[in-house]
Protein backbone atom coordinates (compact mmCIF):
# COMPACT_ATOMS: atom_id res chain seq x y z
CA UNK A 1 0.00 0.00 0.00
CA UNK A 2 2.82 2.57 0.81
CA UNK A 3 4.76 1.66 -2.29
CA UNK A 4 1.88 2.17 -4.39
CA UNK A 5 1.13 5.67 -2.34
CA UNK A 6 4.94 6.55 -3.12
CA UNK A 7 4.66 5.70 -6.83
CA UNK A 8 1.82 7.68 -7.62
CA UNK A 9 3.32 10.69 -5.93
CA UNK A 10 6.40 9.68 -7.91
CA UNK A 11 4.13 9.38 -11.19
CA UNK A 12 3.28 12.93 -10.25
CA UNK A 13 6.03 14.49 -9.74
CA UNK A 14 7.38 13.39 -13.02
CA UNK A 15 5.18 15.43 -14.36
CA UNK A 16 5.23 18.26 -12.14
CA UNK A 17 9.23 18.29 -13.59
CA UNK A 18 8.28 18.63 -17.35
CA UNK A 19 6.54 21.95 -16.54
CA UNK A 20 9.21 23.86 -14.01
CA UNK A 21 8.52 27.22 -15.19
CA UNK A 22 4.84 27.30 -14.28
CA UNK A 23 5.43 25.25 -10.92
CA UNK A 24 8.12 28.43 -10.13
CA UNK A 25 5.53 31.12 -10.39
CA UNK A 26 2.71 29.14 -8.87
CA UNK A 27 4.81 28.78 -6.09
CA UNK A 28 6.26 32.30 -5.77
CA UNK A 29 2.92 33.69 -6.18
CA UNK A 30 1.59 31.28 -3.03
CA UNK A 31 4.33 32.40 -1.40
CA UNK A 32 4.14 35.70 -2.04
CA UNK A 33 0.50 36.18 -1.02
CA UNK A 34 0.89 34.17 2.21
CA UNK A 35 3.64 35.69 3.56
CA UNK A 36 2.11 39.49 2.65
CA UNK A 37 -1.61 37.95 4.87
CA UNK A 38 0.44 36.97 7.91
CA UNK A 39 1.82 40.55 7.79
CA UNK A 40 -0.84 42.85 7.53
CA UNK A 41 -1.95 41.81 11.25
CA UNK A 42 1.06 43.68 12.51
CA UNK A 43 -0.50 46.90 10.34
CA UNK A 44 -3.62 46.50 12.86
CA UNK A 45 -1.84 45.94 15.72
CA UNK A 46 -0.26 49.18 15.24
CA UNK A 47 -3.62 50.33 14.27
CA UNK A 48 -4.89 49.57 17.43
CA UNK A 49 -2.29 50.57 19.66
CA UNK A 50 -2.74 53.78 18.01
CA UNK A 51 -6.50 54.12 18.94
CA UNK A 52 -6.04 53.07 22.55
CA UNK A 53 -2.80 55.98 23.05
CA UNK A 54 -2.97 59.38 24.29
CA UNK A 55 -1.98 62.55 21.87
CA UNK A 56 -3.43 64.67 19.36
CA UNK A 57 -6.57 63.32 17.65
CA UNK A 58 -5.58 64.89 14.07
CA UNK A 59 -1.89 63.88 14.71
CA UNK A 60 -3.84 60.25 15.63
CA UNK A 61 -5.44 60.24 12.90
CA UNK A 62 -3.05 60.98 10.25
CA UNK A 63 -1.38 57.77 11.72
CA UNK A 64 -3.89 56.05 11.52
CA UNK A 65 -4.66 56.82 7.79
CA UNK A 66 -1.11 55.86 7.01
CA UNK A 67 -1.22 52.66 8.56
CA UNK A 68 -4.21 51.62 6.11
CA UNK A 69 -2.64 52.90 3.06
CA UNK A 70 -0.20 50.91 4.16
CA UNK A 71 -2.73 47.89 4.33
CA UNK A 72 -4.35 48.59 1.14
CA UNK A 73 -0.79 48.54 -0.43
CA UNK A 74 -0.42 45.06 0.61
CA UNK A 75 -3.42 44.24 -0.06
CA UNK A 76 -3.26 45.00 -3.61
CA UNK A 77 0.45 43.24 -4.01
CA UNK A 78 -1.17 40.43 -2.32
CA UNK A 79 -4.33 40.20 -5.13
CA UNK A 80 -1.54 40.77 -7.44
CA UNK A 81 0.00 37.79 -5.89
CA UNK A 82 -3.42 35.81 -5.43
CA UNK A 83 -4.24 36.61 -9.72
CA UNK A 84 -0.69 35.54 -10.85
CA UNK A 85 -1.22 31.95 -8.82
CA UNK A 86 -4.74 31.79 -10.91
CA UNK A 87 -3.59 32.04 -14.26
CA UNK A 88 -0.50 30.01 -13.76
CA UNK A 89 -2.25 27.59 -12.51
CA UNK A 90 -4.84 27.00 -15.02
CA UNK A 91 -1.61 26.54 -17.27
CA UNK A 92 -0.06 24.35 -15.03
CA UNK A 93 -3.03 21.67 -13.83
CA UNK A 94 -4.50 21.32 -16.87
CA UNK A 95 -1.09 20.51 -18.83
CA UNK A 96 -0.63 17.88 -16.53
CA UNK A 97 -3.97 16.72 -16.08
CA UNK A 98 -3.70 16.15 -20.29
CA UNK A 99 -0.22 14.74 -19.87
CA UNK A 100 -1.64 12.23 -17.27
CA UNK A 101 -4.53 11.59 -19.26
CA UNK A 102 -2.39 10.68 -22.49
CA UNK A 103 0.25 8.11 -20.11
CA UNK A 104 -2.67 6.56 -19.23
CA UNK A 105 -4.12 5.92 -22.34
CA UNK A 106 -0.80 4.66 -24.43
CA UNK A 107 0.49 2.87 -21.09
CA UNK A 108 -3.49 1.12 -20.98
CA UNK A 109 -3.47 0.23 -25.06
CA UNK A 110 -0.39 -1.17 -24.73
CA UNK A 111 -1.28 -4.35 -22.47
CA UNK A 112 -1.67 -7.82 -23.70
CA UNK A 113 -5.58 -8.86 -24.95
CA UNK A 114 -5.55 -11.37 -22.06
CA UNK A 115 -5.21 -7.91 -19.94
CA UNK A 116 -8.81 -6.65 -21.24
CA UNK A 117 -10.42 -10.07 -21.55
CA UNK A 118 -10.11 -9.76 -17.52
CA UNK A 119 -11.00 -6.27 -17.15
CA UNK A 120 -14.08 -4.50 -17.16
CA UNK A 121 -14.34 -1.50 -19.48
CA UNK A 122 -15.98 0.56 -16.96
CA UNK A 123 -13.64 -0.29 -14.04
CA UNK A 124 -10.42 0.82 -16.90
CA UNK A 125 -12.35 3.78 -17.73
CA UNK A 126 -13.47 4.96 -14.04
CA UNK A 127 -9.24 4.32 -13.35
CA UNK A 128 -8.02 7.08 -15.88
CA UNK A 129 -10.57 9.27 -14.88
CA UNK A 130 -10.09 9.74 -10.95
CA UNK A 131 -6.10 9.07 -11.67
CA UNK A 132 -5.42 12.28 -13.23
CA UNK A 133 -8.54 14.49 -11.42
CA UNK A 134 -6.85 13.06 -7.97
CA UNK A 135 -3.55 14.97 -9.09
CA UNK A 136 -5.90 18.14 -9.45
CA UNK A 137 -7.72 17.84 -5.88
CA UNK A 138 -3.70 17.10 -4.40
CA UNK A 139 -2.14 19.98 -6.33
CA UNK A 140 -4.72 22.31 -5.39
CA UNK A 141 -4.54 21.27 -1.58
CA UNK A 142 -0.93 21.45 -1.73
CA UNK A 143 -0.38 24.89 -3.05
CA UNK A 144 -3.61 26.59 -1.58
CA UNK A 145 -3.89 24.50 1.97
CA UNK A 146 -0.41 22.95 3.08
CA UNK A 147 2.30 25.20 1.71
CA UNK A 148 0.23 28.50 2.83
CA UNK A 149 -0.09 26.58 6.04
CA UNK A 150 3.48 26.09 6.58
CA UNK A 151 4.42 28.99 5.96
CA UNK A 152 1.37 31.24 7.59
CA UNK A 153 1.89 29.57 10.59
CA UNK A 154 6.10 29.41 10.62
CA UNK A 155 5.85 33.22 10.28
CA UNK A 156 3.09 33.85 13.08
CA UNK A 157 5.18 31.53 15.47
CA UNK A 158 8.39 33.56 14.65
CA UNK A 159 6.24 36.26 15.52
CA UNK A 160 4.35 34.96 18.97
CA UNK A 161 7.45 33.64 20.07
CA UNK A 162 9.28 37.07 19.70
CA UNK A 163 6.41 38.88 21.34
CA UNK A 164 6.45 36.69 24.29
CA UNK A 165 8.43 33.20 24.54
CA UNK A 166 5.85 31.44 26.63
CA UNK A 167 3.16 31.99 23.96
CA UNK A 168 4.96 30.48 20.79
CA UNK A 169 5.91 27.78 22.75
CA UNK A 170 1.93 26.93 24.10
CA UNK A 171 0.76 27.44 20.79
CA UNK A 172 3.66 25.59 18.95
CA UNK A 173 3.22 22.51 21.03
CA UNK A 174 -0.67 22.47 20.70
CA UNK A 175 0.17 22.33 16.59
CA UNK A 176 2.45 19.70 16.72
CA UNK A 177 0.00 17.49 18.57
CA UNK A 178 -2.94 18.45 16.51
CA UNK A 179 -0.71 17.90 13.47
CA UNK A 180 0.05 14.65 14.39
CA UNK A 181 -2.84 13.43 15.43
CA UNK A 182 -4.35 14.05 11.67
CA UNK A 183 -1.61 12.43 10.22
CA UNK A 184 -2.01 9.30 12.20
CA UNK A 185 -5.63 9.60 11.39
CA UNK A 186 -4.72 10.00 7.87
CA UNK A 187 -2.65 6.84 8.00
CA UNK A 188 -5.27 5.08 9.89
CA UNK A 189 -8.10 5.86 7.61
CA UNK A 190 -5.81 5.21 4.08
CA UNK A 191 -6.68 1.35 4.01
CA UNK A 192 -9.90 1.59 4.47
CA UNK A 193 -9.95 4.63 1.85
CA UNK A 194 -8.49 2.22 -0.72
CA UNK A 195 -10.61 -0.64 -0.12
CA UNK A 196 -13.66 1.86 -0.93
CA UNK A 197 -11.73 3.15 -3.88
CA UNK A 198 -11.37 -0.80 -5.50
CA UNK A 199 -15.29 -1.30 -3.89
CA UNK A 200 -16.38 1.66 -6.31
CA UNK A 201 -14.01 0.29 -8.87
CA UNK A 202 -15.99 -2.91 -8.65
CA UNK A 203 -19.36 -1.08 -8.32
CA UNK A 204 -18.60 0.74 -11.86
CA UNK A 205 -17.59 -2.35 -13.53
CA UNK A 206 -20.64 -4.11 -12.72
CA UNK A 207 -22.75 -1.35 -13.97
CA UNK A 208 -20.80 -1.10 -16.78
CA UNK A 209 -20.91 -4.99 -17.80
CA UNK A 210 -25.30 -4.46 -17.11
CA UNK A 211 -25.26 -1.64 -19.56
CA UNK A 212 -23.58 -3.66 -22.47
CA UNK A 213 -25.59 -6.29 -21.79
CA UNK A 214 -29.24 -4.99 -21.28
CA UNK A 215 -30.82 -6.76 -24.05
CA UNK A 216 -29.60 -10.03 -22.02
CA UNK A 217 -30.80 -8.96 -18.86
CA UNK A 218 -34.19 -7.99 -19.89
CA UNK A 219 -34.78 -11.44 -22.45
CA UNK A 220 -33.49 -13.56 -19.44
CA UNK A 221 -35.81 -11.86 -17.20
CA UNK A 222 -32.62 -11.13 -14.65
CA UNK A 223 -33.55 -7.61 -13.89
CA UNK A 224 -34.26 -8.50 -10.19
CA UNK A 225 -31.30 -10.54 -10.21
CA UNK A 226 -28.91 -7.71 -11.64
CA UNK A 227 -30.79 -4.97 -9.51
CA UNK A 228 -30.30 -7.30 -5.90
CA UNK A 229 -26.09 -7.75 -7.09
CA UNK A 230 -25.94 -4.22 -7.89
CA UNK A 231 -27.56 -3.72 -4.20
CA UNK A 232 -25.52 -5.22 -2.83
CA UNK A 233 -22.23 -3.67 -4.37
CA UNK A 234 -23.44 -0.33 -3.18
CA UNK A 235 -24.27 -1.23 0.77
CA UNK A 236 -20.36 -2.48 0.63
CA UNK A 237 -19.44 1.18 -0.50
CA UNK A 238 -22.15 2.40 1.57
CA UNK A 239 -20.92 0.66 4.78
CA UNK A 240 -16.81 2.09 3.90
CA UNK A 241 -18.10 5.43 3.41
CA UNK A 242 -19.78 5.90 6.75
CA UNK A 243 -17.18 4.22 8.18
CA UNK A 244 -14.57 6.27 6.75
CA UNK A 245 -16.83 9.71 7.86
CA UNK A 246 -17.89 8.66 11.32
CA UNK A 247 -14.07 8.70 11.48
CA UNK A 248 -13.82 12.07 10.54
CA UNK A 249 -16.87 13.22 12.62
CA UNK A 250 -15.60 11.95 15.98
CA UNK A 251 -12.17 13.66 14.98
CA UNK A 252 -13.48 16.99 13.90
CA UNK A 253 -15.18 17.09 17.56
CA UNK A 254 -12.01 16.12 19.05
CA UNK A 255 -10.30 19.28 16.93
CA UNK A 256 -13.14 21.87 18.08
CA UNK A 257 -12.69 20.80 21.73
CA UNK A 258 -8.80 21.12 21.13
CA UNK A 259 -9.59 24.85 19.52
CA UNK A 260 -11.87 26.21 22.33
CA UNK A 261 -9.04 24.47 25.48
CA UNK A 262 -6.48 26.52 23.23
CA UNK A 263 -8.31 30.12 22.89
CA UNK A 264 -9.10 29.76 26.16
CA UNK A 265 -5.63 28.99 27.65
CA UNK A 266 -3.71 31.51 25.80
CA UNK A 267 -6.23 34.59 26.66
CA UNK A 268 -5.86 33.49 30.07
CA UNK A 269 -2.07 33.50 30.07
CA UNK A 270 -2.64 37.11 27.99
CA UNK A 271 -4.67 38.71 30.28
CA UNK A 272 -1.83 37.70 32.90
CA UNK A 273 0.37 39.41 30.77
CA UNK A 274 -1.41 42.24 29.68
CA UNK A 275 -1.79 43.00 34.02
CA UNK A 276 2.12 42.89 34.10
CA UNK A 277 1.93 45.43 31.24
CA UNK A 278 3.92 43.39 28.95
CA UNK A 279 1.30 43.28 26.20
CA UNK A 280 -1.27 45.75 24.58
CA UNK A 281 -4.53 45.98 23.44
CA UNK A 282 -3.01 45.88 19.79
CA UNK A 283 -1.27 42.62 20.74
CA UNK A 284 -4.37 41.13 22.17
CA UNK A 285 -6.01 41.82 18.44
CA UNK A 286 -2.70 40.08 17.15
CA UNK A 287 -3.05 37.75 19.04
CA UNK A 288 -7.01 37.00 17.96
CA UNK A 289 -6.53 37.83 14.60
CA UNK A 290 -3.37 35.09 14.35
CA UNK A 291 -5.29 32.49 16.37
CA UNK A 292 -8.02 32.79 13.89
CA UNK A 293 -5.39 32.39 11.15
CA UNK A 294 -4.11 28.66 13.04
CA UNK A 295 -7.52 27.81 13.62
CA UNK A 296 -8.43 28.16 10.26
CA UNK A 297 -5.26 26.38 9.03
CA UNK A 298 -4.25 23.35 10.73
CA UNK A 299 -8.42 22.88 11.26
CA UNK A 300 -8.54 23.13 7.40
CA UNK A 301 -5.00 20.60 7.22
CA UNK A 302 -6.77 17.60 9.37
CA UNK A 303 -9.77 18.16 6.46
CA UNK A 304 -6.71 18.09 3.43
CA UNK A 305 -4.45 16.03 4.88
CA UNK A 306 -7.26 13.10 5.36
CA UNK A 307 -8.91 14.11 1.60
CA UNK A 308 -4.72 13.78 0.16
CA UNK A 309 -4.99 10.40 0.81
CA UNK A 310 -8.43 9.75 -0.14
CA UNK A 311 -7.13 11.18 -2.97
CA UNK A 312 -4.20 9.20 -3.58
CA UNK A 313 -6.20 5.96 -2.81
CA UNK A 314 -8.75 6.86 -5.96
CA UNK A 315 -5.26 7.05 -8.13
CA UNK A 316 -4.29 3.69 -6.25
CA UNK A 317 -6.26 1.25 -8.93
CA UNK A 318 -4.46 3.42 -11.81
CA UNK A 319 -0.87 3.26 -10.69
CA UNK A 320 -1.27 -0.50 -9.97
CA UNK A 321 -1.90 -1.01 -13.36
CA UNK A 322 1.00 1.81 -14.63
CA UNK A 323 2.84 -0.68 -12.39
CA UNK A 324 1.81 -3.44 -14.26
CA UNK A 325 4.98 -4.67 -16.28
CA UNK A 326 3.16 -5.47 -20.73
CA UNK A 327 2.62 -8.73 -20.94
CA UNK A 328 3.80 -9.15 -24.62
CA UNK A 329 6.37 -6.62 -25.47
CA UNK A 330 8.73 -6.27 -28.43
CA UNK A 331 12.23 -7.28 -27.88
CA UNK A 332 14.88 -4.72 -28.26
CA UNK A 333 15.83 -3.42 -31.78
CA UNK A 334 12.75 -5.43 -33.16
CA UNK A 335 12.71 -5.37 -36.75
CA UNK A 336 9.98 -4.61 -39.19
CA UNK A 337 8.31 -7.52 -40.77
CA UNK A 338 8.71 -7.74 -44.17
CA UNK A 339 6.06 -9.85 -46.09
CA UNK A 340 7.46 -11.03 -49.65
CA UNK A 341 5.24 -14.47 -50.18
CA UNK A 342 3.54 -14.67 -47.01
CA UNK A 343 4.84 -18.02 -45.77
CA UNK A 344 4.09 -19.26 -42.82
CA UNK A 345 5.81 -21.95 -40.47
CA UNK A 346 4.50 -23.05 -36.63
CA UNK A 347 7.16 -25.15 -35.89
CA UNK A 348 7.26 -27.21 -32.32
CA UNK A 349 4.53 -24.94 -30.76
CA UNK A 350 3.45 -25.02 -27.17
CA UNK A 351 1.15 -23.43 -25.55
CA UNK A 352 -0.06 -23.07 -21.82
CA UNK A 353 -3.15 -20.98 -20.93
CA UNK A 354 -1.92 -19.72 -17.07
CA UNK A 355 0.57 -22.07 -17.44
CA UNK A 356 -1.51 -25.23 -16.32
CA UNK A 357 -4.33 -25.58 -19.14
CA UNK A 358 -2.17 -27.32 -21.99
CA UNK A 359 -3.23 -26.08 -25.51
CA UNK A 360 -0.81 -27.43 -27.40
CA UNK A 361 2.33 -29.17 -27.37
CA UNK A 362 5.00 -29.62 -30.63
CA UNK A 363 2.34 -28.47 -33.06
CA UNK A 364 3.49 -28.43 -36.61
CA UNK A 365 1.82 -26.45 -39.63
CA UNK A 366 3.06 -25.27 -42.32
CA UNK A 367 1.29 -22.71 -44.97
CA UNK A 368 2.97 -22.03 -47.98
CA UNK A 369 2.76 -18.37 -49.83
CA UNK A 370 -0.44 -17.61 -50.86
CA UNK A 371 -1.91 -21.00 -50.05
CA UNK A 372 -5.63 -20.93 -49.06
CA UNK A 373 -5.81 -23.16 -45.57
CA UNK A 374 -8.96 -23.72 -43.90
CA UNK A 375 -8.93 -24.78 -40.00
CA UNK A 376 -11.89 -27.03 -38.77
CA UNK A 377 -12.83 -29.18 -35.80
CA UNK A 378 -15.13 -28.98 -33.08
CA UNK A 379 -15.09 -26.25 -30.42
CA UNK A 380 -12.64 -25.81 -28.31
CA UNK A 381 -10.30 -27.73 -30.10
CA UNK A 382 -7.41 -24.72 -30.66
CA UNK A 383 -8.55 -23.02 -34.39
CA UNK A 384 -8.83 -19.59 -32.80
CA UNK A 385 -5.97 -20.20 -30.36
CA UNK A 386 -4.13 -20.73 -33.71
CA UNK A 387 -4.80 -17.32 -34.84
CA UNK A 388 -4.24 -15.74 -31.84
CA UNK A 389 -0.56 -17.27 -31.48
CA UNK A 390 0.05 -15.81 -35.43
CA UNK A 391 -1.24 -12.35 -34.31
CA UNK A 392 1.27 -12.73 -31.30
CA UNK A 393 -1.99 -12.16 -28.83
CA UNK A 394 -0.19 -14.65 -26.62
CA UNK A 395 3.41 -15.63 -26.55
CA UNK A 396 4.03 -19.25 -26.99
CA UNK A 397 5.17 -21.47 -24.01
CA UNK A 398 7.65 -23.17 -26.52
CA UNK A 399 8.48 -23.55 -30.21
CA UNK A 400 8.40 -20.68 -32.85
CA UNK A 401 6.29 -19.02 -35.93
CA UNK A 402 7.95 -17.79 -38.38
CA UNK A 403 6.77 -15.16 -41.48
CA UNK A 404 9.06 -15.58 -44.80
CA UNK A 405 11.74 -16.62 -42.05
CA UNK A 406 11.20 -14.22 -40.02
CA UNK A 407 10.06 -15.05 -36.21
CA UNK A 408 6.95 -13.15 -34.65
CA UNK A 409 8.64 -12.79 -31.53
CA UNK A 410 11.61 -11.04 -33.07
CA UNK A 411 10.00 -8.13 -35.15
CA UNK A 412 7.77 -5.54 -34.02
CA UNK A 413 4.17 -6.24 -32.86
CA UNK A 414 2.85 -3.03 -35.28
CA UNK A 415 4.63 -4.68 -38.24
CA UNK A 416 2.90 -7.70 -37.68
CA UNK A 417 -0.36 -6.63 -36.97
CA UNK A 418 0.12 -4.55 -40.16
CA UNK A 419 0.60 -7.40 -42.87
CA UNK A 420 -2.63 -9.12 -41.09
CA UNK A 421 -6.12 -8.63 -42.28
CA UNK A 422 -8.55 -9.85 -39.72
CA UNK A 423 -12.09 -10.73 -40.19
CA UNK A 424 -13.82 -11.69 -37.09
CA UNK A 425 -16.46 -13.81 -36.19
CA UNK A 426 -18.13 -11.08 -34.24
CA UNK A 427 -16.59 -8.05 -35.57
CA UNK A 428 -16.66 -4.79 -32.91
CA UNK A 429 -16.88 -1.39 -34.35
CA UNK A 430 -16.54 2.31 -33.29
CA UNK A 431 -18.89 4.70 -32.38
CA UNK A 432 -18.11 6.17 -35.28
CA UNK A 433 -19.42 6.98 -39.04
CA UNK A 434 -19.56 4.26 -41.37
CA UNK A 435 -16.31 5.56 -43.15
CA UNK A 436 -14.37 6.28 -39.98
CA UNK A 437 -14.56 2.70 -39.59
CA UNK A 438 -13.99 1.29 -43.08
CA UNK A 439 -11.08 4.05 -43.40
CA UNK A 440 -9.81 2.53 -39.84
CA UNK A 441 -8.05 -0.35 -42.16
CA UNK A 442 -6.36 1.99 -44.37
CA UNK A 443 -6.14 5.46 -42.50
CA UNK A 444 -4.94 7.43 -45.47
CA UNK A 445 -7.62 6.06 -47.86
CA UNK A 446 -9.69 8.68 -49.96
CA UNK A 447 -13.58 8.23 -49.60
CA UNK A 448 -13.63 6.93 -53.12
CA UNK A 449 -11.09 3.79 -51.79
CA UNK A 450 -13.63 3.34 -49.00
CA UNK A 451 -16.71 3.12 -51.60
CA UNK A 452 -14.70 0.91 -53.50
CA UNK A 453 -13.79 -1.42 -50.84
CA UNK A 454 -17.79 -1.36 -49.60
CA UNK A 455 -18.79 -2.33 -52.61
CA UNK A 456 -17.10 -5.13 -53.06
CA UNK A 457 -17.70 -6.26 -49.75
CA UNK A 458 -21.94 -5.98 -50.76
CA UNK A 459 -22.27 -3.56 -47.94
CA UNK A 460 -23.00 -0.26 -50.24
CA UNK A 461 -26.16 -1.37 -50.90
CA UNK A 462 -27.28 -1.49 -46.74
CA UNK A 463 -25.62 1.79 -46.39
CA UNK A 464 -26.98 3.73 -49.47
CA UNK A 465 -30.16 3.31 -48.15
CA UNK A 466 -29.32 4.84 -44.17
CA UNK A 467 -30.13 8.92 -44.13
CA UNK A 468 -26.80 9.74 -43.67
CA UNK A 469 -25.36 6.92 -46.02
CA UNK A 470 -21.09 6.81 -45.01
CA UNK A 471 -21.78 9.57 -42.40
CA UNK A 472 -23.68 7.16 -40.37
CA UNK A 473 -23.11 6.49 -36.67
CA UNK A 474 -23.21 2.55 -36.20
CA UNK A 475 -23.37 2.89 -32.17
CA UNK A 476 -21.51 1.60 -29.33
CA UNK A 477 -19.83 -1.45 -30.85
CA UNK A 478 -21.96 -1.19 -34.06
CA UNK A 479 -24.70 -2.07 -32.31
CA UNK A 480 -26.80 0.07 -34.35
CA UNK A 481 -26.04 -2.57 -37.58
CA UNK A 482 -27.05 -6.37 -37.74
CA UNK A 483 -24.56 -9.01 -37.32
CA UNK A 484 -24.54 -9.81 -41.35
CA UNK A 485 -24.06 -5.76 -41.45
CA UNK A 486 -21.42 -5.54 -38.92
CA UNK A 487 -19.56 -8.53 -41.10
CA UNK A 488 -19.58 -7.11 -44.07
CA UNK A 489 -18.14 -3.59 -42.94
CA UNK A 490 -15.48 -5.54 -41.22
CA UNK A 491 -14.74 -7.08 -44.24
CA UNK A 492 -14.63 -3.71 -46.38
CA UNK A 493 -12.29 -2.71 -43.67
CA UNK A 494 -10.17 -5.77 -44.48
CA UNK A 495 -10.65 -5.35 -48.15
CA UNK A 496 -9.56 -1.91 -48.14
CA UNK A 497 -6.26 -3.04 -45.90
CA UNK A 498 -5.05 -5.26 -48.63
CA UNK A 499 -2.93 -6.79 -46.46
CA UNK A 500 -0.68 -9.83 -47.48
CA UNK A 501 -1.97 -12.47 -44.94
CA UNK A 502 -5.93 -12.45 -44.58
CA UNK A 503 -7.73 -14.36 -41.35
CA UNK A 504 -10.93 -14.91 -41.72
CA UNK A 505 -12.50 -15.74 -38.72
CA UNK A 506 -16.13 -16.95 -39.55
CA UNK A 507 -16.26 -13.74 -41.26
CA UNK A 508 -19.51 -15.20 -42.99
CA UNK A 509 -21.27 -16.85 -39.73
CA UNK A 510 -24.08 -13.83 -39.73
CA UNK A 511 -25.05 -13.53 -42.90
CA UNK A 512 -27.99 -15.59 -44.83
CA UNK A 513 -26.95 -17.60 -47.72
CA UNK A 514 -27.84 -14.83 -50.34
CA UNK A 515 -25.57 -12.20 -48.34
CA UNK A 516 -22.92 -15.12 -47.92
CA UNK A 517 -22.62 -15.99 -51.77
CA UNK A 518 -22.60 -11.76 -52.68
CA UNK A 519 -19.61 -12.04 -50.03
CA UNK A 520 -17.85 -14.76 -51.27
CA UNK A 521 -17.63 -13.22 -54.36
CA UNK A 522 -15.94 -10.37 -52.63
CA UNK A 523 -13.71 -12.75 -50.39
CA UNK A 524 -12.47 -14.81 -53.62
CA UNK A 525 -11.12 -11.34 -55.52
CA UNK A 526 -9.71 -10.38 -51.61
CA UNK A 527 -7.90 -13.84 -51.13
CA UNK A 528 -5.93 -13.52 -54.64
CA UNK A 529 -2.23 -13.45 -54.69
CA UNK A 530 -2.76 -14.03 -50.70
CA UNK A 531 -2.01 -16.23 -47.81
CA UNK A 532 -5.09 -16.91 -46.21
CA UNK A 533 -6.23 -18.95 -43.19
CA UNK A 534 -10.11 -19.24 -42.81
CA UNK A 535 -11.72 -20.66 -39.89
CA UNK A 536 -15.43 -22.04 -40.31
CA UNK A 537 -17.87 -24.42 -39.51
CA UNK A 538 -20.26 -24.46 -42.17
CA UNK A 539 -18.02 -26.98 -44.89
CA UNK A 540 -19.44 -25.23 -47.80
CA UNK A 541 -17.79 -22.51 -47.19
CA UNK A 542 -14.06 -24.19 -47.78
CA UNK A 543 -14.85 -26.20 -50.08
CA UNK A 544 -12.81 -24.78 -53.16
CA UNK A 545 -9.36 -24.27 -50.24
CA UNK A 546 -5.77 -25.42 -50.99
CA UNK A 547 -5.82 -27.43 -47.93
CA UNK A 548 -8.22 -27.98 -44.99
CA UNK A 549 -6.17 -28.98 -41.84
CA UNK A 550 -8.47 -30.69 -38.69
CA UNK A 551 -8.00 -29.71 -35.44
CA UNK A 552 -8.85 -31.33 -32.90
CA UNK A 553 -7.97 -31.46 -28.86
CA UNK A 554 -5.16 -29.31 -29.60
CA UNK A 555 -3.88 -31.38 -32.90
CA UNK A 556 -3.79 -31.81 -36.27
CA UNK A 557 -5.48 -34.94 -36.86
CA UNK A 558 -6.76 -34.86 -40.87
CA UNK A 559 -5.23 -32.64 -43.57
CA UNK A 560 -5.69 -32.31 -47.47
CA UNK A 561 -8.03 -31.05 -50.25
CA UNK A 562 -12.16 -31.33 -49.93
CA UNK A 563 -11.89 -34.03 -52.45
CA UNK A 564 -9.24 -36.10 -50.47
CA UNK A 565 -10.72 -35.55 -47.01
CA UNK A 566 -13.85 -37.04 -48.26
CA UNK A 567 -12.11 -40.46 -49.72
CA UNK A 568 -11.45 -41.07 -45.70
CA UNK A 569 -14.71 -42.56 -45.41
CA UNK A 570 -13.77 -43.13 -41.46
CA UNK A 571 -12.20 -39.33 -41.22
CA UNK A 572 -14.06 -36.59 -38.80
CA UNK A 573 -14.23 -34.33 -41.68
CA UNK A 574 -16.17 -36.97 -44.46
CA UNK A 575 -18.27 -37.45 -41.14
CA UNK A 576 -18.67 -33.88 -40.33
CA UNK A 577 -19.44 -33.42 -44.16
CA UNK A 578 -22.57 -36.28 -44.30
CA UNK A 579 -24.19 -34.67 -41.28
CA UNK A 580 -24.08 -30.68 -42.58
CA UNK A 581 -24.56 -32.06 -46.54
CA UNK A 582 -27.27 -34.88 -45.57
CA UNK A 583 -28.59 -33.66 -42.14
CA UNK A 584 -27.88 -35.04 -38.71
CA UNK A 585 -27.64 -39.11 -38.55
CA UNK A 586 -27.14 -41.59 -35.85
Amino acid sequence: MQNNTKLTLKFYWQEVKKQKLAAFFLLFGVIGSSAIGVFIPLLFKRFFDILTSAGDRTTLATQLLTVLGMVAILEGVRWLFWLLCDYTNTIFQTSIMKSLGLRCFTYLHRHSFSFFNNNFVGSLVKRVNYFSHAFERIADRTMYSVIPLILEIGIILAILYKTHFTLGLGISVWILLFLAMNILLAQYKLKYDILRSEAETKTTGYLADTITNNSTVKLFTGYNREVHGYQNLLEIVRRLRRFAWNLDTIFQRVQGFLCIALELAIFYLAIGLWRQGILTIGDFVLIQTYMVVIFEKVWNFGKVFRQFYSDLADAEDMTVILNTPHEITDIQNAKQLKVASGKIIFENVGFYYHETRKIFSGLNLAIAPREKVALIGPSGAGKSTIIKLLMRMHDLSAGSITVDGQNIAAVTQESLWSAISLVPQDPILFHRSLMENIRYGKPDATDDEVITAAKLARCDEFIMELADKYGTFVGERGIKLSGGERQRVAIARAILRNAPIIVLDEATSSLDSESEAKIQEALVELMKNKTVIVIAHRLSTIMKMDRIVVVDHGEIIEAGTHAELLKKESGVYARLWKIQAGGFIP
